[in-house]
């Protein structure tokens, strides 16, 4: 026993740091060159090389030499197996050499972190973020390839700033969105995909209900349904039943396809809506910016279309009590250079409207104008038009021009201006703001006009909440990109 302990003492002390030390995978036995044994050890060294041997299947490498021992090593180089005891000092000696800066590393390393593993992180994150500057270069050249230049992009990035300060109204009105009983989401109306409606029901529906298709905007290209789920809750609140509709998106479709989904929708509206416990006596058709100029050129279409001779439809004309126009555009041969000159360049949008040569087609105005359709014209349902003064998106010259143009061809209109607002403070700030809605209040005096009874609950009903601090809703409005 006092040899053999005498024999682990002089293995201890030949220890070198410069030679290969070998844990095994279980971190228990600890392998050494024979070179810094005594040369007492070497009576022990057959069977120790027999235990080696059990090992050498798993093919360890040597630390510090990068080589691994095979099965024709030669035993005068073989590695003896130390005792459990002679591991321990090993590792205690191995651990102090790694304390006292004897293995090489970039810099500090974080504690529990090996200096490999410190580096290599540090190698992906630069690397992430090489990459991700050259995906947001690439992609800021992209677009400019593609014709969407400086204007465009800073108008992107105030949309995000002004998306981040109402959020706090976004969140609170898509959480009803979502788990409202009173919502019913994505009806079918027609074959298309995008062809889905969500209709807002009153809380009490005791008798039929006044109903409003909505149209919502999205410059022809962004345009969804749940853009109006603030109008839908609100105007369901006061006892109006609202129906807001998807229709197909540029490049999904262009302004002949949205036409004909807005179409489809209205047809739905007036032959299923009773179901529901609305009104099909009293249903109002209303678009916001793209949508309104939508829902103006469906009607003006299916007068046109009415007028002529065999022309069979789903629905009519007639069954539509009023059409209320918020900021909308209504002759696009005056708004294409505007437009340009705002970002929707004159490429895309003469794409989305079919080309310079469909722009009187789909200009509602225009053909309101021409003499030979006063009979359609006749057969139009009352205009009422809303628009901001401060308005730069679309100028609420488009709306009084678009008056003037049908109160001189006979038919009913009436125009509503609201002084120093913009393109969307009537359709998102004041309602976020709470309180009294100027919009919202002109809406209901309409449609419950001959309703003496709902007037009087329209009256008595409390003023909306405030969803977005006040501060927030100014600060939207100096950064918005409408």
């Amino acid at each position: 026993m006092a040899m053999a302990m005498r024999v682990i003492e002089k293995m201890v002390g030949g220890i070198r740091p410069n030679l290969g030390s070998l844990v095994d995978s279980d971190g228990g036995a600890l392998l050494h060159s024979p070179a810094s044994l005594s040369p007492s050890s070497s009576s022990s060294s057959s069977s120790s090389l027999q235990l080696f041997r059990e090992k050498e299947e798993e093919k360890l490498p040597i630390l510090g030499s990068g080589s691994f021992v095979g099965e024709d090593a030669d035993p005068r180089s073989a590695f003896v197996v130390c005792s459990s005891n002679t591991t321990n000092t090993i590792k205690n000696q191995r651990r102090r050499r790694v304390r006292s800066g004897g293995n090489l590393s970039f810099g500090p390393h974080l504690p529990g972190v090996s200096p490999r593993r410190q580096q290599s992180f540090r190698q992906d994150m630069g690397h992430a973020a090489a990459e991700t500057y050259l995906l947001t270069r690439l992609s800021f050249k992209l677009l400019r390839y593609l014709g969407i230049g400086y204007r465009w992009i800073t108008k992107f990035v105030a949309l995000g700033c002004y998306a981040l300060l109402l959020m706090p109204g976004f969140l609170q009105v898509g959480y009803l969105y979502y788990f409202s009983r009173q919502i019913r989401r994505s009806i079918v109306y027609g074959d298309e995909p995008r062809n889905r409606l969500d209709l807002y029901l009153p809380l009490n529906i005791d008798e039929p209900k006044p109903v409003v298709v909505f149209v919502t905007g999205g410059a022809w290209i962004i345009g969804y349904k749940a853009w109006g789920a603030l109008l839908g809750q609100q105007l369901a609140e006061r006892g109006v039943m609202v129906a807001c509709i998807d229709y197909r998106n540029f490049p999904q479709g262009t302004i002949s396809d949205m036409v004909e989904d807005a179409s489809q929708a209205i047809s739905f509206v007036c032959n299923n809506i009773a179901a529901y416990g609305g009104d099909p006596s009293r249903i109002y058709v209303m678009g916001q910016s793209a949508g309104a100029h939508i829902a103006a050129c469906t009607l003006v279409k299916q007068a046109m279309k009415e007028c002529g001779e065999g022309e069979n439809s789903a629905w009519s004309i007639s069954q539509i009590k009023a059409y209320f126009g918020l900021s909308g555009g209504y002759n696009m041969l005056n708004l294409v250079d505007h437009f340009h000159n705002r970002g929707l360049y004159r490429s895309i949008f003469l794409s989305i409207m079919e080309g310079e040569h469909s722009l009187q087609h789909f200009s509602p105005e225009v053909i309101v104008r021409d003499p030979s359709n006063s009979s359609a014209v006749s057969l139009l349902p009352p205009f009422i038009l809303f628009h901001g003064t401060k308005d730069y998106s679309i100028p609420s010259d488009a709306s009084k021009s678009f008056a003037d143009t049908l109160e001189r061809a006979g038919a009913c209109v009436k125009l509503i201006l609201y002084e120093g607002k913009t393109h969307t403070d009537l359709f998102l700030q004041d309602p976020f703001r709470g309180g009294t809605d100027e919009l919202l209040r002109d809406i209901l005096s309409m449609i419950h006009e001959d309703d003496p009874k709902a007037q009087v609950d329209n009256a008595a009903a409390p003023p909306t909440r405030r969803l977005v601090p006040e501060f927030m809703l100014k600060l939207a409005h100096e950064i918005s990109p409408f």
